[in-house]
């Protein structure tokens, strides 16, 4: 019996407390506010701090480069030398180097071109059918013509792909230097067919060219603590990790070119005039732009040839990288902006030819010295001596004190009047501003492009940086990816990945890559840590990783470190998922305090019943005579007595109740105040805060910002309870478009009606044939007078 009665006591337990531990483990699966630490960022170690600062023996590799280059304008060939030193910092003995080889991506058998895929559609836009067809013709890639040590034995090396390993005939220990030269050429290729971060842009009205060049010589791949070789392959999209280092680069051109690179120029008597000399000293203290070349001095190197070179040499120390630009064509303009930060003074200067203006006089400078004044306030003060905005073939490219910026006029082909567009005077702008932000991120805070996960470090951080940029130019200036409800098509499709995921396989680039992380990070900053605590975490980790190699472990952590406020929540899920933030305000319950008084309690009860009993009512026949109004004996007490009738029990057992009270206890059972419970679903699976405007029947309005813990026991639903004098008329969840929430109309209750358009849609017409043909036919002289 006692066996029996054990073995039934224990199937209870293990029916109530199995369902309930099985629960409990799939809401751990759930929990949205478990530890990053726990399971996805690496373990702090003496490289990189738990506080995402650098580690006490935090180390990175150094490469100096000294290199001599020729612009074949003939032949449009780059032919270089480049004499490297490479600094083995790491704790590590290296049995081999490798170098990048990124013009390699241009081959005809290269992986970029092997794993190229098109569009299921059998259809394709002109420029990509042009492309295909020039690239069968374009002989890319380098040329190698020797890899020697200093002394000039060579040196026994594999290239694979865009990558070219250097074995070492001893290992490079700790501490120790290697020096080795390599020389190469290649055909530039032509940036206006071929999409390419650099290239030539030939201009048949005059014969010339604008040479952007750009992933130009071999360069260090990045050895690091948590990756070791970065020896990705190049495919197209994964940009460059690179090390700092030293450069003394030599440039050597047609005598009439400009030549715009990296770096402070270190010849200006052998190449500039002594009047563009001058004006460049001008230049420094003045308050707008000054022509260092002119458009008359431009347009009269147009028409005649030089046949003799120059050589025009620029050095820079503690970059990552080096590009150049040059040309016969080119304006050139320049103005100093002092830094009060340092006491230094930048020179902001732009390269354009005539074709560009008269946008790029207007604004191109200006846009330098405006990123400049913005990107030093939220980040870090501009290290560099220059900052430059070069226009020829590339829509938009960065590199350390160059960037390379597309959008220039249109020439009406009849008036040789030029116009632009709204669209293309703040595409320059807004690009110009994006590409010297990139001189702080990536240039100077070192993130890893390459590396998969990591591509939003560069650009999301930038362009998020930018938005404050676009910002302080004017008042509405059409920022595109700054707003909450700009990112809200992208969330809801079905056709992303998530933030931390390889550059090669992102599905939408720009909303991936740019817009969904600058636009966490404003909703981080605007909505929940607030500018004060956001601006001096954020400044806090440019501060901490400026020439320095950041991971977004470190990008985290410091964020955290800096404000004291727990993030993982977010970055688990904006930068980890692809959920949505849908916040759904399912039912608002309104309640008074039961004050137990049974008076007051069951006329209330009574009022409620016969609000059901309406119905009732309603249906029955009025004209019927009732059995008791006909013979009144048969009422009893119940006839004159509901069920809500108050008995002197009840009386009772209320005066009992009030005398176990406190005082202070009484008062609550008093309250008149209206008491509310809101029941929120989270339909999106993203946690957010819930943002909250509370409309009151008086006409008063409340805003109520609830923090995102509020979803920490269940992530799925949540009750949050309101208590009120005034009487609520209407609730709605991110009242001010706060949070990117993706279905605004489950966030009101009551629900609203939205007004919208129906379309009136009209039949098309079938074909007339008949028509068709008897229309008159344009004359190839007819044709060609429209196109004069």
């Amino acid at each position: 019996m006692k066996k029996s009665i054990l073995i039934g006591i224990l199937a209870v337990l293990t029916a109530f407390f199995i369902p309930a531990a099985l629960s409990q483990t799939v809401e751990q699966l759930q929990d949205k506010f478990r530890q990053l630490s726990d399971e996805v960022l690496p373990t702090p170690n003496v490289y990189r701090a738990a506080s995402g600062a650098p580690g006490h023996k935090y180390w990175q590799q150094q490469a100096d480069y000294k290199i001599d280059v020729t612009l074949d304008d003939q032949k449009q060939r780059l032919i270089g030398l480049a004499k490297i030193k490479y600094y083995n910092n790491s704790p590590d003995s290296l049995r081999y180097l490798w170098v990048q080889l990124d013009q390699n991506r241009y081959a005809h058998d290269s992986n970029a071109q092997k794993s190229e895929f098109s569009s299921h559609a059998p259809k394709a836009g002109y420029s990509v059918l042009r492309r295909k067809m020039h690239e069968k013709t374009y002989v890319g890639g380098y040329d190698i013509a020797a890899v020697t040590d200093s002394g000039g034995a060579d040196l026994k090396y594999i290239i694979n792909d865009t990558m070219m390993r250097i074995d070492l005939a001893a290992p490079l220990r700790p501490g120790q230097k290697f020096n080795f030269i390599v020389e190469w050429s290649y055909n530039i290729l032509d940036a206006k067919i071929i999409r390419a971060r650099g290239g030539k842009e030939y201009f048949k009205e005059d014969d010339n060219y604008i040479y952007e060049i750009a992933q130009w010589f071999p360069r260090m791949a990045a050895y690091s603590d948590y990756d070791g070789w970065t020896n990705k392959q190049f495919l197209g999209n994964g940009e460059f990790t690179l090390e700092f280092g030293d450069y003394d680069v030599s440039i050597t051109v047609p005598a009439d070119h400009v030549v715009s690179a990296t770096g402070t120029l270190q010849n200006p008597a052998d190449v500039l005039t002594k009047l563009q000399q001058q004006r460049l000293k001008e230049a420094e203290t003045a308050k707008t732009p000054v022509m260092i070349i002119t458009t008359k001095e431009a347009a009269a190197k147009l028409n005649s040839r030089a046949k003799t070179t120059r050589t025009w040499r620029f050095k820079a120390d503690n970059i990552r990288d080096f590009a150049f630009a040059s040309s016969r064509k080119f304006l050139w303009d320049a103005q100093g902006y002092y830094q009060p930060e340092n006491g230094k003074t930048v020179m902001a200067m732009s390269f354009y030819p005539e074709e560009g203006n008269p946008l790029w006089e207007k604004y191109s400078t200006q846009a330098i010295i405006h990123t400049l004044e913005v990107y030093n306030r939220y980040a870090l003060t501009y290290p560099y001596a220059v900052a430059q905005s070069v226009n020829g073939p590339v829509g938009g490219m960065e590199y350390p004190m160059i960037t390379f910026n597309g959008p220039r006029p249109t020439k009406d082909k009849k008036t040789d009047k030029k116009t632009y567009s709204d669209r293309t005077k703040y595409g320059l702008i807004t690009v110009i501003i994006h590409e010297i932000g990139h001189i702080y991120f990536p240039m100077i805070v070192n993130s890893d492009e390459r590396q998969w996960t990591w591509t939003w470090m560069d650009e999301g951080i930038n362009t998020f940086l930018q938005g404050l940029a676009e910002e302080e130019w004017e008042k509405d200036y059409p920022t595109r990816r700054a707003e909450p409800y700009q990112i809200v098509n992208y969330m809801k499709s079905k056709k992303q990945v998530p933030i931390m995921t390889n550059s090669e396989s992102i599905l939408q680039f720009g909303n991936n890559a740019y817009g969904k992380p600058a636009i966490a990070l404003r909703i981080l900053r605007e909505s929940i840590m607030g500018r004060e605590l956001f601006d001096f975490a954020f400044r806090e980790y440019a501060q901490r990783w400026k020439f320095k190699r950041p991971t977004p472990a470190d990008f985290f952590r410091t964020m955290e470190d800096a404000s004291g406020i727990d993030l993982d929540w977010f970055w688990r899920g904006w930068f980890y998922t692809t959920d949505n933030v849908d916040i759904s305000l399912d039912n608002i319950r309104h309640f008074k305090v039961n004050t137990k008084d049974p008076e007051i309690e069951e006329a209330f009860k009574r009022g409620k019943h016969n609000e059901k009993g309406i119905t009732q009512d309603r249906l029955a026949d009025k004209t019927l005579e009732k059995r008791t109004d006909r013979f009144p004996e048969l009422r009893d007490f119940y006839n004159e007595n509901d069920k809500f009738t108050v008995t002197n029990k009840q009386r009772n057992s209320y005066t009992d109740l009030l005398k176990g009270l406190e005082d202070w206890q009484k008062e609550m059972l008093n309250e008149k105040s209206n008491i509310y419970l809101m029941d929120f679903s989270n339909k999106g699976g993203l946690v957010m805060p819930i943002f909250l405007q509370i409309i009151y029947e008086d006409g008063s309005i409340e805003d109520i910002r609830l923090n995102a813990e509020i979803w920490r026991k269940n992530s799925k639903k949540v009750t949050r309870m309101l208590i009120t004098e005034k009487r609520v008329k209407s609730v709605t969840v991110d009242p001010y478009w706060e949070t990117a929430d993706v279905n605004m109309d489950n966030n009101h209750f009551p629900r609203r009606i939205e007004t919208s358009r129906f379309e009136l849609i009209k039949r098309k017409k079938s074909r007339d044939m008949m028509k068709e043909f008897d229309t008159k036919l344009t004359s190839d002289k007819e044709v060609k007078k429209s196109e004069e």
